[in-house]
């Protein structure tokens, strides 16, 4: 895969980490690509601003940091305000429907929403909306194979949880395949601005 620059971000306590790493052991570990995982997050322990990026290739990554990512996925409205207007033309962002509001954009971006957060309190713990979230991004983006997705979560999890994560992470993607395909209705309304300075 040629490079792609991936930011995710959210608040503390959504998993956003665990999210990149999951995305970076499954493209350099379990894939024979290479990948880079790089995060940020404000002083508070839970619902303070976080992000991570991760950046993934078929080649050695010379520089670590996601300068216009390719794919964003967004879990709050605080995320989506600050990174949106970073993202490439005709990008990819993901959101979780409940919690992100679209407004303004850059021109051609594509838009997926799923409701992560519901569909893992289908599960009955709502911490694996991450997982679900990874689910949804392996479905629409097709960057990685699932089964790449699934054994970096298992490595990624703790043990009494891995089965959980998994269940999660096919809810998610059994969604974006349904979105993918026009069962359900994902993609928001096309909002195109060629520049979110004006």
């Amino acid at each position: 895969m040629p490079v792609t620059e991936i930011r995710i971000a959210g608040f503390g306590g959504q998993g956003v980490i665990l999210s990149a790493v999951v995305i970076g052991k499954a493209g350099c570990i379990y894939q024979a690509g290479y990948s880079t995982m790089t995060q940020s997050f404000g002083p508070e322990a839970r619902g303070g601003a976080c992000s991570a990026q991760v950046i993934l290739s078929d080649e050695p990554v010379l520089y670590p940091y996601v300068t216009r990512p390719d794919v964003l996925v967004v879990m709050s409205q605080e995320a989506y305000s600050l990174f949106t207007p970073q993202l490439k033309e005709h990008g990819l962002l993901i959101i979780e429907r409940d919690l992100v509001r679209v407004e303004a954009l850059p021109a051609g971006v594509r838009v997926f929403s799923v409701p992560a957060t519901r569909l893992a309190e289908e599960l009955g713990k709502r911490m694996v909306l991450n997982i679900v979230m990874v689910g949804f991004f392996g479905a629409v983006s097709g960057l990685l194979k699932p089964e790449s997705l699934r054994d970096a979560i298992a490595d990624s999890v703790p043990k009494a949880f891995i089965e959980l994560n998994l269940q999660a992470f096919d809810k998610g993607y059994e969604y974006g395949l349904k979105a993918l395909s026009g069962q359900i209705e994902t993609e928001e309304p096309a909002i195109e601005v060629a520049s979110l300075e004006d």
